[in-house]
């Protein structure tokens, strides 16, 4: 029977690789060892996890899996821009305030990424990755949703071992042991005060979120960016609650924090997504490839979808409307 959960010893942070040999080829500009940081190996992995099982959906879907590459190369890039930007609007003051250094803003391995403007640039670059393949958008957020949330849960692991982004304090067998000196510890708690191990209660809530939309579109077909519906209620809700007992500072407008006005937005767009594309779309996507692209039938594999589902695509319309030459 456990009584608290430690945190991580702070040399579990990173791992250090030398890099004197530099200095002794005479490269001194080099610095004399690189850090691996445990939160930077968990978002990696997390990425990877969530590109694998994107294709492999995109791939049930009838479109080629290597897709993903053109897309997560927009959407990484664009979301590590959005989490960044998102994280120093919403905490100005330690960018721009009395004492502090502006170039810190461009200093990202110092930490500070905020997840809201990430799924907005991580948005824009699908969008952009959707245009050059052909794929729908709706089709490719759909396949993405569940593996987003099993990224996310990968990343609340690795604040964790970041000793940060914990709770308020708690008398609960699973309390998290926060050391005193901690810049996010409480002002005139004891030492030995407990916290609520947010990043766990998250990284639970997002993994079975993840379980539940692969598990209804086995058997309900979530398409038309039903799946993706289903992510940001999902995710919304959790977020509402978990950022609400935080103790980390963030802004607040109208007395609650920007995040959690933003997990009521997130809420809200799944909502009226569901409700659109209920209302808009009463069987599945005939393709994966927007209408009118030339090549997305032919990408289409018959033993994904039926021969009606497959004759009912735009560009086979219009071959069965050209008339019949003589050979």
């Amino acid at each position: 029977m456990f009584t608290s959960i430690p945190s991580p010893d702070p040399e579990w942070r990173y791992l250090e690789v030398p890099l004197t040999w530099f200095h002794d080829i005479g490269l001194t500009f080099m610095p004399a060892a690189f850090q691996i940081h445990a939160y930077a190996v968990f978002i990696l992995g997390g990425i990877i996890i969530a590109c694998l099982l994107t294709a492999y959906r995109l791939k049930q879907r009838g479109a080629d899996g290597w897709y993903v590459v053109d897309i997560v190369l927009w959407g990484v890039v664009l979301g590590i821009i959005g989490a960044r930007t998102f994280h120093v609007l919403t905490h100005p003051a330690d960018y721009f305030g009395a004492g502090s250094d502006p170039w810190e803003v461009i200093r990202i391995w110092n930490g500070g990424i905020a997840i809201f403007g990430a799924l907005i640039g991580g948005a824009i670059g699908v969008v952009i990755g959707c245009r050059s393949t052909g794929l729908r958008f709706t089709t490719v957020a759909d396949a993405i949703a569940p593996g987003l949330l099993i990224a996310q849960a990968m990343g609340r692991i690795g604040n964790y071992f970041n000793h940060e982004l914990f709770g308020a304090p708690t008398t609960l067998p699973w309390g998290l042991e926060i050391e005193a000196d901690n810049p996010a510890f409480p002002i005139g708690l004891p030492e030995t005060t407990l916290f609520h191990p947010t990043f766990l209660y998250e990284a639970v809530w997002n993994l079975v979120g993840a379980a539940l939309i692969l598990f209804l579109d086995r058997y309900r077909h979530l398409q038309w960016g039903k799946a993706l519906s289903l992510y940001l209620i999902w995710y919304g809700v959790g977020r509402s609650v978990w950022e609400t007992i935080r103790v980390d500072p963030s802004e607040m407008l109208w007395g609650i924090r920007v995040n959690v006005w933003m997990a009521f937005i997130a809420i809200a767009i799944g909502i009226v997504i569901w409700i659109m594309q209920s209302r808009a779309h009463k069987g599945l996507e005939p393709s994966p490839f927007r209408a009118g692209e030339e090549d997305g039938p032919s990408r289409v594999k018959s033993d994904t979808y039926s021969e009606a589902e497959l004759a009912n695509t735009p560009a086979a319309k219009a071959k069965a409307s050209e008339p019949v030459r003589a050979e």
